[in-house]
């Protein structure tokens, strides 16, 4: 979260981190996006209604493919938060927390992992290549949610509500090679079968 109590020279510095993230993955093809950040807080002013990062535009779509120099324009002057579109380029399932760490563990072991990312809310996500659908046994809880065509997920270090998103696994571990899509599902799905289903929580619209 943005404190307005921050020294000019932190904000400066989390700006020139979140710009040099976006603009090193639009230079890899990722279809970076300007996010809304949250209001410094101000006593009485605190933004109470925000909750998590979402596109600065609504014609968003029409942002997808942006040349990366355009991309460095976005977040010169202003702190965005860094959100990527989903369903070209990368996809990504988003968990619970408890599945998300059987699942890391099951990648782990097989010597396949995936890039994963953390976000202050509980919540983990899995990038993927782009997927057609679920398997059946994902779709049908409501603790998990498929960011594909039509979505957007943030990406660290973009302020969050009480914190900062942040990465569990990053690219590089996977030589920015995402894994298939098909793989990380299966995978989620043995991982359903290691302990306690998560249980049903509200799904968010993109």
């Amino acid at each position: 979260m943005l404190d307005a109590n921050w020294p000019d020279s932190w904000r400066s510095a989390f700006r020139i981190e979140l710009r040099a993230e976006a603009i090193g993955l639009a230079w890899r093809g990722w279809p970076v996006l300007p996010g809304a950040a949250p209001a410094p807080i101000t006593g009485e002013g605190d933004n109470l209604t925000w909750r998590r990062p979402v596109p600065v535009r609504d014609d968003w779509r029409e942002l997808v493919g942006t040349h990366a120099h355009e991309v460095a324009s976005w977040f010169t002057n202003r702190t965005h938060s860094l959100l990527v579109a989903t369903g070209t380029v990368v996809d990504a399932i988003e968990v619970d927390q408890e599945l998300g760490k059987r699942a890391a563990r099951l990648l782990r072991a097989a010597g396949h992992p995936a890039p994963i990312v953390a976000m202050p809310n509980g919540r983990w996500l899995f990038l993927t290549t782009p997927a057609d659908d679920l398997p059946a046994e994902l779709a049908e809880l409501a603790s998990v949610q498929w960011h594909g065509d039509g979505s957007y997920i943030p990406l660290p270090p973009s302020p969050f509500q009480h914190g900062v998103v942040h990465w569990r696994v990053k690219p590089e571990v996977c030589g920015w090679q995402l894994p298939d899509a098909t793989e990380v599902h299966d995978v989620l799905v043995r991982a359903l079968s290691t302990g306690r289903a998560p249980l049903l929580v509200e799904t968010t619209a993109a």
